[in-house]
């Protein structure tokens, strides 16, 4: 047998021996086992009690911290300025709290994975520091004006009369315009170090617990607050100015009928002059916007959009003046025609307003009585609209079997009324209301202004108050709808945009654009002899799809004329027109290239101008597919995506 392989016989006692130590080194390994078991645990413990549960603690005293920024935030909208300075106090305790139990993570920031997560912990506390001492500023601006804002609180001004208050809030405002460019400069601090943080590294939820929801509704209220103090800056330092100080000012008003859609937000039916001295506004006059067309001393003839899509219209007249949806370029084009009405008012701007504008107001006023009918907000069964739009429409539209003088005066004196109504009580009451209700008209474009001061036209424009077509580096989506002699029919017909974005591996972005338009509303009696009254008829729209300069349009379905491509306020336009019928349908599309391309990794920005008038149409958001958003626009509307 070979050598390699003999047995190796054992003695009894070597047997032994070697099964001593085999059971020694058994033994040696379950204690072993059991002491990496224990430090597993005691590791385990460590980063339950010595780092989660620290994490866990801060954690829920942030949660706490911004739950008291929402009580806060609601009571500053609810205008209660007592309540808001305690929420402020109580912030600012909750806020120490919670940086107290942060510092004691500091060793997170040596962590690789975690170093970011902490660093952001950093930026949301020192930009709620500095968004408390702005809170801080602001408390002390606005308590002088509590009352006249609709606050709850004392004014020292509150025994005097309401004109005297106005007067007293415009001739001591610029006392603080300190105390406004300071809170500027700490909310873009705010800004600087929110602007870091990027939400889409955090999950929706851990359990129950919301995380990107929270940390959006705080970045969310900066960026609100940063835009009203920072961007509406040049436009509130010269506001006494603009209310008549120290020089009076008169501004017209333009009434636009968001029933009948033009490019603007509505046709141009009415107007009214006031003026503001020292704050006091007084109404000049108003009447029908025909009786100043009436008064031009010279005619000029119609320009080409009109003799083509328009019905029987052969001149140019000041109501059909807002062809332009860039509110600035219309308002310049009714000034140009406004210089040759004999006894005109020299005007320092204009201001537009639509329906919706009276409705939201008659919200908070009630109803206003003139000329016998009721304005009110109502319902009105008979077009399922507000009643004010409904009297409206009746008193001004509809075929009588006499004449009626200033048969759209109306508009003036329900403006005069709601003047009278809004000045005539104490300014607790109504104002603070009307002012919320005034500041969302202008951001949802039912308000649109123009002021011949540059100061003040920059500042409106910052605030996006303007009805500006903006200059914008990416991606762009304007829908222009004009009715051109088709009734009232706005008032019925729904829009709906499905915009597909298909992007190839070279980078190259293709969209389709799909609207439809519903008429779901039976036709109205639209014979004159009949005496009826015609809101719903066939709607003749004109259409405008403006998209960035030098994109390519591959196809265009739905137009009853000739597809024209121009370009026009730095945009590509793709211009087409089309006849929706009552209980009918209609159907656009439009195909194109964009002029540049998306590379991987890189950001895809997308921004969509609301046009002025409309209610919020319904747009339906895709990606190479894949539905991303859908919502109704009623304001405009910025997307960025990461492809």
């Amino acid at each position: 047998m070979n050598d390699e392989f003999r047995k190796i016989n054992l003695n009894k006692t070597e047997e032994k021996e070697i099964g001593i130590k085999q059971k020694k080194f058994k033994l040696s390994l379950t204690k072993k086992r059991s002491a990496l078991i224990g430090f597993l645990i005691i590791l385990v413990l460590f980063l339950i009690f010595g780092a989660a549960w620290p994490v866990i603690t801060v954690y829920g005293r942030g949660l706490e911290t911004l739950k008291q920024v929402k009580r806060t935030v609601q009571a500053f909208k609810n205008q209660d300025i007592e309540e808001t300075k305690l929420g402020v106090e109580t912030t600012r305790s909750a806020l120490k709290q919670t940086e107290s139990g942060f510092k004691t993570l500091f060793w997170l920031k040596f962590i690789p994975f975690l170093s970011g997560y902490y660093r952001d912990g950093e930026h949301l506390i020192k930009a709620g520091v500095y968004g408390l001492e702005a809170a801080d500023l602001a408390i002390t601006a606005i308590s002088p004006y509590a009352d006249l804002l609709g606050f709850k609180a004392d004014s020292p001004f509150v025994e005097k009369s309401t004109d005297e208050r106005i007067q007293t809030a415009v001739l001591t405002f610029d006392k603080i315009t300190p105390q406004i460019v300071a809170m500027a400069e700490l909310l873009a601090k705010v800004d600087q170090e929110i602007k870091p943080i990027d939400l889409q590294k955090y999950p929706q939820k851990i359990g129950r617990l919301e995380i990107r929801e929270k940390m959006r509704f705080f970045k969310e209220t900066a960026d609100q607050y940063l835009s009203l103090f920072v961007e509406a800056k040049p436009l509130l330092e010269i506001l006494p100015q603009l209310l008549g100080e120290p020089e009076p000012k008169t501004y017209l008003v333009l009434f636009q009928n968001d029933k009948e859609l033009r490019p603007t937000g509505g046709f141009i039916t009415a107007y009214a002059l006031l003026e503001f001295d020292k704050g006091k506004m007084k109404l000049l006059g108003s009447d029908d916007i025909y009786r100043l067309d009436e008064a031009k001393t010279k005619n000029f003839g119609a320009p080409e959009e009109i003799l083509k899509y328009h019905k029987g219209v052969y001149y140019f007249n000041l109501r059909d003046s807002n062809l332009s949806p860039d509110f600035l370029v219309s308002m310049k084009k009714f000034e140009e025609l406004y210089q040759v009405v004999a006894g005109k008012t020299e005007i320092d701007g204009i201001i537009a307003v639509d329906t919706h504008v009276l409705v939201e107001i008659l919200k908070v006023l009630g109803p206003i009585e003139v000329y016998g009918r009721e304005f009110s907000s109502e319902e009105d069964e008979r077009c399922h609209c507000p009643k004010v739009v409904y009297e409206l429409e009746d008193y001004a539209t509809r075929p009588v079997g006499y004449l009626r003088d200033n048969r759209k005066d109306i508009i003036g004196v329900l403006l005069y009324q709601i003047i009278q109504k809004a000045l005539g009580v104490s300014p607790g009451q109504y104002w603070g209301k009307l002012l919320k209700v005034g500041l969302q008209e202008f951001k949802e474009k039912h308000i649109l202004a123009y002021f011949r001061d540059q100061q003040a036209q920059e500042g409106i424009e910052s605030l996006n108050f303007a009805g500006r077509i903006k200059d914008y580096q990416g991606d762009y989506l304007h829908i222009n709808d004009t009715n051109f002699a088709g009734a009232k029919s706005n008032m019925f017909v729904k829009h709906s945009i499905n915009q597909e974005i298909n992007v190839e591996e070279d980078g190259t972005v293709t969209k389709t654009i799909t609207i439809d338009y519903k008429n779901p509303a039976p036709p109205s009696n639209c014979n004159l002899e009949s005496g009826q009254l015609c809101l719903n008829g066939l709607l003749r729209n004109w259409l405008r799809i403006y998209v960035p300069q030098g994109s390519k349009l591959l196809e265009f379905k739905g137009s009853e004329t000739e597809v024209v491509t121009k370009e026009e306020l730095g945009k590509t336009v793709f211009e087409g027109f089309l006849v929706i019928k009552p209980l009918g349908s209609a159907q656009v599309v439009a195909k194109y290239q964009l002029p540049f391309k998306i590379k991987k990794g890189e950001e895809y920005k997308l921004l969509i101008q609301k046009q002025p008038g409309t209610e919020g149409h319904e747009y339906n958001i895709l990606v190479n597919g894949k539905e991303i958003e859908e919502f109704p626009l009623t304001t405009d509307r910025e997307l960025r995506l990461k492809f």
